[in-house]
């Protein structure tokens, strides 16, 4: 079907895998700033399925489709689509995959990449489904810390929402390849689940951020996510209370990195952007070289 068959979750791809689309991506960033265009891609058709509001990840894999020489179509309103009617996802992307050569999939739901890939004759690429994992997003994260600081030796701590954070939980999966020192930072309410620990080989601990802002050389921010709360009042609680400015980074390195997977409230003051520790928005544009790189061996 492709080199990856499909891509559901971090654990479908091994280290070598990683770091292969990781040197891949670096070719297409030419193509990626509109220097170029590639046509390896050219009359083949990609659909992004999108259950759930996106707007990087879904315009990122347009731009990285269009960037290759291919075309996208498009499903973001599920009232205007026959799902509106009663129509199973199982049958949409049945019906789906045979207009196709690959699917990219959102949705609020854990595991529903998955079953739309039992149901697809194509390749399909999870996008985020509900609290469990973005393996895309990973891959852009990846790239950013090799590009903008070293995989070598990080020490990077994880901070704010790490109980719904999808990107989270399938960054730390990919960090732990790397002997990495993990800080966990958060809300007792939003710590990391312990099935995202088990089985993880690597120094990880919880702390503050005023402990570790002189050690870390990466800080990946997330947001406090109130859709993902099945209680409001839970989230009231810590909604804002984990946010940094100017005067938190007084103590950080120099090399000190700032990513964010976007979309951000007020976790990040906008203070943080003219700093030189801030990349989320660099980060934000690797995602479309990163998903080139994974679209052309999954479909070409």
């Amino acid at each position: 079907m492709s080199r990856f068959g499909h891509l559901i979750s971090i654990d479908d791809l091994s280290k070598d895998e990683i770091l292969y689309i990781l040197k891949k991506a670096e070719s297409f960033e030419p193509f990626a700033k509109g220097m170029d265009k590639s046509r390896i891609l050219e009359n083949r058709l990609l659909a992004n399925l999108f259950f759930e509001p996106s707007t990087r990840t879904r315009m990122s894999f347009e731009a990285a489709m269009k960037g290759l020489g291919g075309d996208v179509i498009n499903m973001t309103a599920q009232e205007a689509s026959s799902v509106a009617k009663g129509e199973t996802l199982a049958d949409t992307v049945r019906v789906v995959s045979r207009y196709v050569n690959a699917i990219v999939i959102r949705h609020p739901l854990e595991g529903t990449a998955r079953f739309a890939a039992e149901n697809s004759d194509v390749p399909v690429i999870n996008a985020g489904d509900g609290a469990g994992q973005h393996p895309t997003q990973t891959l852009l994260d990846l790239y950013t810390i090799n590009k903008e600081s070293s995989l070598k030796n990080i020490k990077i701590a994880l901070m704010g929402d790490l109980k719904y954070s999808r990107t989270v939980h399938s960054l730390i999966k990919a960090l732990t390849l790397f002997n990495p020192r993990i800080y966990l930072v958060s809300p007792d309410s939003l710590r990391l689940p312990e099935e995202f620990l088990e089985g993880i080989d690597g120094d990880i601990s919880f702390a503050s951020l005023g402990e570790i802002i002189d050690e870390i050389n990466v800080l990946y921010m997330t947001r406090i996510q109130k859709e993902r709360f099945p209680d409001e009042e839970e989230y009231r609680r810590v909604a804002g209370s984990y946010k940094i400015d100017v005067n938190s980074l007084k103590n950080a390195r120099e090399d000190l990195i700032i990513m964010h997977p976007l979309p951000r409230v007020d976790e990040i003051h906008h203070s943080v952007d003219g700093t030189p520790h801030a990349k989320y928005f660099q980060q934000a544009f690797y995602g479309v070289p990163v998903r080139m790189a994974i679209l052309s061996e999954m479909i070409e």
